[in-house]
Formats: C-alpha cells, sequence, structure tokens
C-alpha cells in the first residue's frame, strides 16, 4: 500500500468503485471489492523488493520488526544487521548479483537478516526446507547452483552429506540462540544441542559463524545494485504439476506486485507501525514469505517469529505476550490452536486479520475459529507459481462461504475447458490466472514452462474450479494426484520415485488419505517384489529418504496394482477404492 496507512490509497474510494465498473462486464468480481480497493495496482511504486526494504527501514527504523524467544530487532536494526551481512556475502566471498544463495533455516531472527541481505546484494534467494533429506536437498543445491549456504546447526548434518556433490563453496552456520543475546542465547544453544540433543554432530571445517560473518561484512559497503522488475529475487522450489522438484522464477516485479495486491486488499483494515503479525508458518514457504515477511514490513508491523508452531502450548504462550493483530496460518494450524487449552481464554479485542491458505479452510475449523475469537478466517489461494497471492475472500465476510475468494487487483482468473477455451459461469474446468504476480518459469526448465505458462501469459494452476455470477471462485478438486499435508504439496511421482528405489519393491502407488489432523496423509499401495519386505523396513527407507510430511502413514501390500489398457497404474481407482472402504 503507498505512503500513509489507512488514508494512504491515494485515489479516493469512490473513483475507484467508479473506475472498477468500467471492468466487471469481464470481470464480474470487482462489483464485489471491499470499498477503497483498486482494480489495478501501480506497479511502477517499486522497483524492486529490495527498494520497499530501504523505504520500510526509513519509515519504521525506531519501530519492532521481528521478534523470537523474547528479543526484538527493530527495523533499523535489521537495516544495520543486513547491510553487514549484504557486506559479507559481497566484500568478503565475493558473489555478484545473481549469484544464488541458499538459506536453510526455521523462523529465527537470523533469517530475515539473511534474507534481507542477499536480496539488497542482488543476489537470488533459494529458500531451502530445512527438514530435507540429504537426497532432497543434494537436488536443490545442485539444480538452483547455489554457491552459498546458511544453515541452522541442527540441520547442518543433513549439508555435510551432500555438499561435496554441489557448487556450494561458502557454508555459514548459527545456532538457535546466537542472535538471543547473553546469557539467554548461549543457554538456549546449550539445551539444544546437549539437553534435548536436537543438533546432530556435524563437520563443516571451513564453515563461518553468522555472527563472525555479520562482523567481517561490518567492514564492507552495501553495494550499489541496480535492481528492476525482471531480476530474479527468488529461486521457490515446487513440485508444479509433476514430481521433481523445480525452482519457480519469482522476479522482484512478481513479488512487488503481489506486496502491491495483498496490501491493497488488506490495507483499509491494517493500521500501519501497530500491526503485529503471528508468523508460524515457516519463512522458506511462500504464503508465510510474502504474506507475512514482506507485506507486513512494507506496512511497519511487526513480525514475531514462532520457531516451532508444533508445540501448541508454547504457541499459546506467545499469542498470550504478543498483542497480536493478525495471523495467517494453514487449516491444520487453526485447528491445533482452538484445541489446545487456553487458546479460548487469550485476548482477542486487537485481533482483526485471519488469513487461512495453503490448503483448503474447513467450514468447521472456520465456524469454530469466529464462535471462538470473533475474527472471520477468510481463505486465500495461491500458488508458488503466482507469489503466492490469486485470490482472496473480502476480509469483511461475515460468514464462511465456501470459496477461495476474488481475483486480487490486476488479476484475471478463468475457467478453461480441456481444449483451453473460457467457459461461462458456473462451468467446471481449470482455474487459470495472469497477472503481474505469475512466474517467469521454471528455472532452467523451458519444457516443464511450456507445460504450464502460455506465451500470452496464462498460468495452468492445475486446479479444477468454477465462478459463480458475483466473480467468487470455488474448487471442485485438486491438481488430480496431489497429496496435500499441512497444506505442503506432496507429488505421488517423487514418493513412488523413491519407494521403487527399494530393492524390495516391485511397484507402488501413492495416494492422499483423509486425516483429520492434516487434511491428508499419504498411503502406499505396494507390490513386493521380495516377500520378507516388511511395513516398518519400507517405513523406515521413507524416513530415510522422504521429509516428514511425504512419508507415508500407511502402506498396503498388494498382489496387484489396478491399470489402465496402457499400463499405467489407475491412482483414482485405489484412491475411491479406499474411500469406500473407509
Amino acid at each position: 500500500m503507498p505512503e500513509g496507512g489507512v488514508a494512504a490509497i491515494t485515489v479516493q474510494a469512490t473513483t475507484i468503485q467508479e473506475s472498477n465498473k468500467h471492468m466487471s462486464n469481464e470481470r464480474p468480481w470487482l462489483d464485489h471489492y471491499p470499498q477503497g480497493v483498486p482494480a489495478e495496482i501501480d506497479l511502477n511504486a517499486y522497483a524492486s523488493v529490495a527498494a520497499v526494504l530501504e523505504e520500510s527501514f526509513q519509515r519504521f527504523r525506531d519501530r519492532p520488526a521481528f521478534a523470537n524467544f523474547g528479543r526484538q530487532l527493530s527495523y533499523g536494526q535489521i537495516d544495520q544487521l543486513s547491510r553487514q551481512f549484504a557486506g559479507y556475502l559481497t566484500g568478503v566471498l565475493k558473489l555478484g548479483k545473481g549469484d544464488r544463495v541458499a538459506i536453510m533455516m526455521p523462523n529465527v531472527l537470523q533469517y530475515p537478516i539473511a534474507l534481507f541481505g542477499a536480496l539488497r546484494a542482488g543476489l537470488v534467494v533459494v529458500n531451502t526446507n530445512p527438514m530435507y533429506t540429504a537426497r532432497e536437498l543434494k537436488h536443490q543445491l545442485e539444480d538452483s547452483g547455489a554457491k552459498a549456504i546458511v544453515v541452522l546447526d541442527n540441520f547442518a548434518a543433513t549439508l555435510q552429506q551432500v555438499v561435496g556433490d554441489t557448487e556450494v563453496r561458502h557454508i555459514v552456520t548459527t545456532g538457535i540462540g546466537d542472535l538471543l543475546g547473553f546469557p539467554k542465547g548461549a543457554l538456549v544453544n546449550f539445551v539444544l544441542k546437549h539437553v534435548k540433543k536436537m543438533v546432530p554432530a556435524y563437520q563443516l571445517p571451513h564453515a563461518v559463524r553468522f555472527r563472525d560473518a555479520l562482523a567481517q561484512g561490518s567492514a564492507h559497503e552495501l553495494p550499489a545494485v541496480s535492481l528492476n522488475h525482471d531480476d530474479i529475487a527468488f529461486l521457490q522450489y515446487t513440485g508444479g504439476t509433476t514430481g521433481v522438484a523445480k525452482g519457480a522464477m519469482l522476479s522482484h516485479g512478481n513479488m512487488v506486485a503481489n506486496m502491491l495486491q495483498a496490501g491493497a486488499w488488506i490495507g483499509t483494515n491494517m493500521r500501519e507501525g501497530s500491526e503485529v503479525i503471528i508468523t508460524a508458518l515457516p519463512l522458506y514457504h511462500i504464503f508465510s514469505l510474502t504474506a507475512n515477511g514482506l507485506t507486513f514490513m512494507r506496512l511497519g508491523g511487526l513480525n514475531w517469529l514462532i520457531t516451532n508452531p508444533r508445540d501448541m502450548p508454547g504457541f499459546v504462550k506467545e499469542l498470550k505476550v504478543s498483542g497480536f493483530t493478525a495471523l495467517t496460518g494453514v487449516n491444520t494450524l487453526f485447528n491445533g490452536l482452538l484445541n489446545t487449552p487456553g487458546f479460548a481464554e487469550l485476548d482477542f479485542s486487537r485481533l482483526h486479520l485471519t488469513l487461512g491458505g495453503g490448503m483448503a479452510v474447513q467450514r468447521a475449523v472456520a465456524e469454530r475459529w469466529k464462535k471462538v475469537t470473533g475474527c472471520p478466517l477468510v481463505e486465500a489461494y495461491g500458488l508458488t507459481e503466482t507469489s503466492p497471492a490469486a485470490c482472496i475472500n473480502p476480509l469483511d465476510l461475515r460468514d464462511y462461504n465456501g470459496s477461495i475468494g476474488l481475483p486480487v487487483p490486476s488479476t484475471d482468473v478463468e475457467i478453461w475447458s480441456e481444449d483451453n477455451q473460457p467457459l461461462p459461469v458456473g462451468e467446471v474446468g481449470e482455474l487459470m490466472v495472469k497477472g503481474p504476480q505469475v512466474m517467469k518459469g521454471y528455472w532452467n526448465r523451458p519444457d516443464e514452462t511450456a507445460k504450464v505458462l502460455g506465451a500470452d501469459g496464462w498460468l495452468h494452476t492445475g486446479d479444477i474450479a468454477k465462478m459463480d455470477a458475483n466473480g467468487y471462485f470455488y474448487i471442485v478438486d485438486r491438481k488430480k494426484d496431489m497429496i496435500l499435508v499441512s497444506g505442503f504439496n506432496v507429488y505421488p511421482n517423487e514418493v513412488e520415485d523413491t519407494v521403487m528405489q527399494h530393492p524390495g519393491v516391485s511397484e507402488v502407488a501413492a495416494v492422499g488419505m483423509p486425516d483429520e489432523h492434516s487434511g491428508e496423509v499419504v498411503k502406499l499401495f505396494v507390490v513386493r517384489k521380495d516377500p520378507n519386505l516388511t511395513e516398518e523396513a519400507l517405513k523406515q527407507f521413507c524416513r530415510d529418504n522422504l521429509t516428514g510430511y511425504k512419508r507415508p502413514k500407511y502402506i498396503e501390500f498388494r498382489d496387484a496394482l489396478p491399470k489402465s489398457n496402457v499400463g499405467k497404474i489407475l491412482r483414482r481407482e485405489l484412491r475411491d477404492e479406499n474411500k469406500a472402504s473407509h
């Protein structure tokens, strides 16, 4: 949102509504936009993400920017520390514009410092899930060509296994407590390593500690880097519509567009410089990265970082002292909070935005959330490939409506038939998105890019949906075989390819099973090559080779799997059969 908070939308609300009406024949949703939300954003407001950061550092210098484990850093402190980190990357490591830097950390104070330092230096950030197995990490580092990585001690042992096979030449390590001050930080690191045994031993002899990198970087000026909308800001890895992880190239223009789109949507509901956004989803996830880490930075908000949201009692204690005004999450997070003792007794008087994305928000959860907190749980829809927001429900939504909302400003959404023709209102087809937030393509994969992104700019989401007469969109079905576990995409191809590497497996099919806790879980149907192969042995193999959310919860051994006349395993048949038996 432009300068000036609630009054910041420089065009008068009446003018906005009038201009919206001119376009509403093709975009019926414009007639139902919340008051004050424009049909279009001004893409030229910022040249880059770095320009947004510079503005925030100046405007909100003395305000708190990030909080974690009781320590707060102001916008001015984040400015200084990220400058130092940028100085280290460019002045000491001699990395140049466009070089890739991987960040492998959960939500800790080091994350925004490394993130903003890399972006201000003109580098490309490769967000890396800390829970990756060695196989998954190796693929991402090899594919991205990352030259440096910042990694939390807890996950450095995984990096040690594969770093020699990658182009990574510079490693920065850090502990959760490193920026929490003395003696608290030292105590946190000691307990994690020696009491809770959460830091496996590792050897990375040439690694530099994060604080040492900051000290070295302080001797170097922030480089003068010219950035524009076409420059890549992030390689954000996703399965897309097939199994192997691909790097979605999200440009500075893509990210600026989505910040402006989200900012315009929530702007009239926000108090600039006084918001406290709870950041429980990891910042390496595109939803949290854009919605929390960047959009609220632009509004001068305080990002309250939750390092381990799975510790629900601890999470509720954090909420109690935070003075939170906004919260984003996935359905399972909201459900988990509602079922945690003490949550219903919190003070919700300041809470005025709850945004759900990453997976479908369930009606029962949304209705209970509103009843307990008094704040509606507003569903949004997006993809890694759209930076991510494409549709959001109005914030003044009274009740759950089952919709993913209305397209955000400067965005076109259509429903297409199988032969790529737009369908009329109410017809079911593929959800298509076009707008300035749509990625440039997949990194070094023009063939995969061509499958989903046309020359005309329309992105195939692979999601099956319909639109009503008011321009609200509804997801009818998801990508045919994708499994959605707690907001994370699990692609059967990847799981099956991994499981097939076990010498005792002849055939395998992976499907999603409904699950109260995580929405869906993975179930494997396996034909054994080795008759002595046990369920536990196969689960152990999966633990060694797949991130937690991709691992099967159920395994069923069979003599044969259903196949089409060309020999393709029919996952849908297995899924339907499985549902019928439960």
